[in-house]
């Protein structure tokens, strides 16, 4: 579901892009996904009793690629349900022979520039997927866990320390005993040794300012091998880094009696050999965090291995340079801009190795002679753009009789997606495309991969191009399930979105995705009910889809085969009232829309839109324009111009939202099938036919014409029965008003007589009113409705009114809300109070009339 969001967000820029005259380029394309494919391949193997080395690289990839193409293969055909206006003759695959020849060429120039290296470094190794994960691969969880404090002795017999650990298997590859050189506690222990439990080990006491005197005893177990901090306190003291333990997370021959246990089963047993030999002193309730594989879903370990390294900080510090600079690229919302600069500072080396056969493979070959044909973390490679190049290479610096063995690790899935803005378009050639879209206008993505990915880009192009790959990173939120939970597979919450656009259709999700969005960055929650495939947000898009084509079937049949086409443009001269007031509104509605999308304020535009197609143009000026359609009047072909026009123009304004419907009424509408509304022209506003006057005088007759229907259903006046209607203001422009629209309130409020006075006389006869603003809306009522009845709801109302006024006026002589309210809020309910005491003492006029 988060992917048809961004789909759909996405779309829209595309869509409106192209219909506004951009040479416009949406290029589809996978990510051939590592991990997440090892995954699901390796649990298939091991369903069937075997694994990956067992059946050997060859065949492994072969179902690799079978995987690949069903699962590509659902990507696209979402992409294509939820109607993505994609080039499909440029769709790619980041393991096509274009972006792999790309990804050779950025490792070997990487490399070629000392950016690029191969050292024995603390990883995060994931036990599930057998393979290294990058720091942004890992997801910090909180769990509930223990403190175990044990008592390492001194090695000449005066006594012990106390350490604390949460993992106390990794005690057996110990090589010191850390505290803070300025804890006066354990100062005169520094240079002493200790005797490691089990082991037997001597290991040495030193001072170090990475330790925390607060955390557990002030006393830290130091186990390099295993532990970041650890890791950077054994290069400082030069301790010996000793590795516990194997890639599959069970502990290897250095744990001695523990050797080929799982680690989580080598914890309780050590616990319960130090109990034993009491060395044990307590163990607490801990909650702490624990880093866990984003994709294998496992705790990660911390392990000692050779691994291939980007020197990130040159990259990193080119990136902020355009950002500080330029503002490049530039986050909307403004606000991810700091949370892109901080990461990007932040950043350490970043290991691109993987231990997976599934990617790109490292285009480094291993130099293999007679007298050295091990491959050990000594032996010398060749980095190369491929073998044939390698080999002359190795034997012009190695001799002729030299064999070469490529590395068997693939890069980082994240490697090949950093150079995907331009490797997509030709790179390293400096193809047309590249020179045409290169580079890209908008980057549309949720807030969670700003690290994963953007920032990936931005350093790769800024390093292999000299420019930010994109101007604008547009920050969407996430879709959060009917709880507002976050959606995903564990949790069991998430929508398919082909289910909805199977029961509503896609114009229906697309809209309630886009409409939903209350601003750029912010989630959205999405009401669904799992027991019946059903939502009510998609169910009212589709309420509106069917408004839309049901007006469109309604103006389509009173063109009497007119297209907007044939028709022509509406005749200024012979435009009525209503007609300027429609288009006033229309071109609002267009000015509206593009300042919207191109503000990234893509609900808001959707918001709009619904509000001018539903309220103004359905319920409003089809009503108005009725009358006219159905005779035979020369105002009658304005009315159908105007009709035409505004419905061609809010079809294209609607279209890069819901394409499908669009395109379908707009064909039929113009009675055309070689054109289609996706290549028209977005409309344009004309400054000259706004008149934010007239759409105010509008608004008060609508409110009048409202206020006169409430009043026949509360007097319960059949729909058929005309009635005779006062209308009393004191204001000489509001009668203006009410007289310009008198046509318009007997028309819609089936008024057979009606009366606009600055003054009322004494009313001999019982009446019904309202009030609107200002003006006083009265029907007679005598003959026509049950008086007794009338007076009954009169004084319900009335009472409802007079709580209000009380709960007002409590408010207003409250000195604390008075005081300390904003002015603006008081003021409001000063307003508020007015007309409402204004309409209680209207109604016990009424009242007191009717009795």
């Amino acid at each position: 579901m988060g992917h048809a969001f961004e789909d759909c967000l996405m779309d829209v820029l595309v869509r409106y892009h192209r219909m506004d005259g951009y040479n416009t380029l949406c290029l589809p394309g996978t990510d051939h996904a590592s991990i997440a494919v090892h995954t699901i391949l390796d649990r298939q193997l091991k369903a069937e009793g075997k694994t990956r080395y067992d059946i050997g690289r060859e065949k492994f990839l072969e179902k690799a690629w079978q995987w690949k193409e069903e699962s590509g293969g659902t990507i696209v055909n979402q992409l294509k349900r939820m109607g993505l206006s994609a080039d499909w003759s440029r769709e790619r695959f980041t393991l096509d022979e274009g972006l792999s020849k790309a990804v050779r060429t950025a490792f070997v120039k990487l490399y070629e520039a000392g950016l690029i290296y191969r050292g024995n470094y603390l990883v995060n190794w994931c036990p599930a997927s057998l393979s290294a994960v990058s720091d942004l691969e890992v997801e910090s969880k909180e769990v509930d866990g223990h403190l175990w404090h044990f008592r390492y002795p001194l090695t000449d017999g005066s006594g012990s320390v106390e350490v604390a650990t949460t993992r106390p298997e990794t005690m057996l590859g110990d090589t010191g005993v850390a505290v803070n050189p300025n804890d006066k506690r354990y100062q005169k222990l520094i240079g002493k040794t200790v005797t490691l439990p089990i082991v037997g080990r001597e290991i040495p006491i030193f001072g170090d300012e990475l330790v925390d005197p607060e955390f557990g005893t002030g006393c830290v177990k130091v186990t390099p091998a295993h532990d970041p901090n650890d890791f950077e306190m054994g290069n400082r003291h030069n301790l010996p880094f000793i590795n516990i333990m194997n890639k599959d997370g069970t502990l290897n021959g250095n744990a001695g009696i523990f050797a080929g246990q799982d680690r989580y089963i080598a914890r309780t047993n050590v616990v319960k050999k130090l109990e034993e030999d009491g060395y044990l002193i307590k163990v607490e309730e801990y909650r702490h965090a624990v880093p866990y594989s984003d994709r294998g879903k496992v705790p990660v370990e911390p392990l000692l291995s050779t691994q291939w390294f980007v020197k990130i900080d040159p990259l990193s510090q080119k990136a902020l340079k355009f950002l500080d600079e330029q503002n490049s690229p530039r986050f909307v919302p403004e606000r991810w801009t700091k949370v892109y600069r901080d990461w990007l500072i932040k950043l350490k080396d970043w290991c691109i190795s993987r231990q997976l056969w599934w990617g790109h493979q490292i285009p480094a070959w291993y130099v293999i002679s007679e007298t050295n044909n091990t491959i050990t973390d000594h032996t010398p490679f060749i980095v190369a753009d491929n073998e044939t190049e390698a080999l002359e290479k190795a034997q012009q610096k190695y001799g002729k009789n030299v064999k070469l063995e490529q590395d068997p690790d693939v890069l980082d899935t994240w490697f090949s997606s950093g150079l995907w803005p331009f490797s997509t378009l030709g790179w390293p050639e400096n193809t047309e495309d590249f020179k045409t879209y290169y580079p890209t206008s908008t980057l549309v993505t949720g807030f969670d991969i700003i690290f994963f990915w953007v920032a990936r880009m931005t350093m790769m192009a800024g390093y292999f191009t000299d420019q930010m790959p994109f101007q604008d990173v547009y920050i969407h939120g996430l879709v959060r399930d009917e709880n507002g939970k976050k959606m995903s597979k564990s949790a069991n919450n998430g929508i398919d979105p082909l289910i909805l656009v199977s029961k509503y259709g896609t114009d229906a999700l697309r809209y309630t995705l886009i409409k939903e969005v209350a601003g750029a960055g912010q989630d959205i929650s999405l009401q669904y009910d799992r027991q019946t495939d059903e939502s009510e947000s998609v169910e009212a898009s589709r309420n509106f889809a069917n408004k839309l084509w049901n007006a469109a079937r309604f103006v389509m049949m009173n063109l009497k085969g007119e297209t907007p086409q044939t028709l022509g443009t509406p005749d200024l001269e012979q435009l009525e009232l209503c007609d300027r007031w429609l288009l006033s509104r229309y071109y609002q509605v267009v000015k509206q829309t593009r300042q919207d999308i191109e503000t990234y304020g893509l609900g808001e535009a959707a918001k709009g839109l619904y509000e001018f197609i539903w309220g103004d143009f359905c319920d409003w000026y089809i009503e108005l324009v009725k009358s006219r359609l159905w005779q035979d009047i020369p105002s009658r072909k304005v009315a159908q111009q105007t009709l035409a026009y505004v419905l061609d123009g809010t079809l294209k304004l609607l279209h890069p939202f819901m394409p499908h419907i669009t395109e379908e009424i707009w064909q039929t509408l113009t009675q055309t099938t070689d054109k289609f509304i996706a290549l028209q022209c977005y409309p344009v506003v004309d400054e000259t036919l706004i008149n934010p006057e007239l759409e105010v005088s509008f608004s008060q007759l609508f409110e009048t014409i409202r206020t006169v229907r409430n009043l026949r259903a509360e007097a319960d006046i059949k729909p058929g029965v005309k009635v005779s209607v006062i209308l009393q203001s004191e204001n000489e422009q509001e009668r203006l008003i009410l007289e310009s629209g008198q046509d318009y309130i007997k028309d819609l409020g089936k008024v057979e007589k009606l009366t606009i006075t600055s003054q009322l006389e004494k009313e001999t006869e019982q009446v019904i009113a309202g009030v609107v603003g200002t003006i006083q809306a009265l029907i007679p009522l005598s003959g026509v409705v049950d008086i007794a009845s009338l007076q009954a709801k009169l004084e319900k109302k009335l009472s409802k009114i007079e709580a209000e006024v009380k709960a007002l006026s409590g408010r207003l002589n409250n000195p604390g809300f008075v005081n300390k309210a904003p002015q603006e809020v008081v003021q409001s309910v000063r307003d508020t109070l007015a007309e409402a005491q204004k309409q209680a003492e209207i109604l016990r006029e009424r009242l007191q009339r009717l009795k």
